[in-house]
């Protein structure tokens, strides 16, 4: 018996689900799909207010997914001081800024022909 992949839409709402269990803020959901030479079709991009929530994002992130999905991100980094931590999903990387730092970098400037959509949860 194969283990059936989940669909990338399972995975945006996992993942969104675990950044809405701890609080995560300003969710936003970009489609890249129609843009040429994406390393992947999506990004999730949130804000936390502190380190230690951005790591919470980052932990709830992964368990649901686990739990959910039972799925992994293929690489994490910037967990060390967790102003940017960047979860790569393959089609779907996340993105779980502090506030200051999304500010400075602002990656949805960058991604300027991306479709943004405002995530809202429940």
């Amino acid at each position: 018996m194969t283990k059936k992949q989940a669909s990338t839409d399972d995975l945006i709402a996992a993942i969104i689900q675990g950044i809405d269990d701890v609080k995560g803020e300003d969710i936003q959901l970009l489609d890249l799909r129609e843009i040429d030479n994406t390393v992947c079709d999506y990004f999730v991009i949130c804000s936390g207010n502190s380190n230690t929530q951005v790591n919470a994002i980052s932990g709830a992130v992964q368990k649901i997914v686990s739990k959910e999905l039972k799925d992994k991100p293929w690489h994490v980094e910037g967990l060390g001081n967790a102003e940017w931590v960047l979860m790569d999903y393959v089609n779907v990387v996340v993105h779980i800024f502090q506030k200051n730092v999304r500010e400075f970098y602002d990656i949805e400037s960058l991604w300027g022909d991306a479709k943004i959509t405002e995530i809202n949860p429940a």
